[in-house]
């Protein structure tokens, strides 16, 4: 993924153009304004991508944590714990 860095006022001027490029390229475009950036400008479906890469990171990172603390359970003992939840929902 490649960005482009444009001003705000550059990006109100060109807004459905822009959005149309990002859209089909899958490339954000950073937003300056005073010459810092200021936002991040992508397509939904790249910034889904990376909201579920950046929860699969956390999940990894809990993980490896539990493992460091010896914090683990067996499969059978997960899938007893599940069984007798789902029975107690069921009351």
């Amino acid at each position: 993924m490649s960005e482009s860095i444009i001003s705000l006022s550059e990006f109100k001027t060109d807004a459905s153009q822009l959005l149309a490029r990002i859209r089909n390229s899958g490339d954000c475009i950073v937003l300056t304004q005073n010459g810092t950036a200021t936002a991040v400008v992508q397509d939904i479906q790249s910034f889904r991508k990376l909201q579920q890469s950046v929860l699969m990171l956390k999940l990894l990172i809990q993980g490896e944590a539990d493992i460091r603390h010896d914090r683990l359970l067996g499969q059978h003992e997960v899938f007893e714990g599940l069984r007798k939840e789902l029975e107690r929902g069921k009351d």
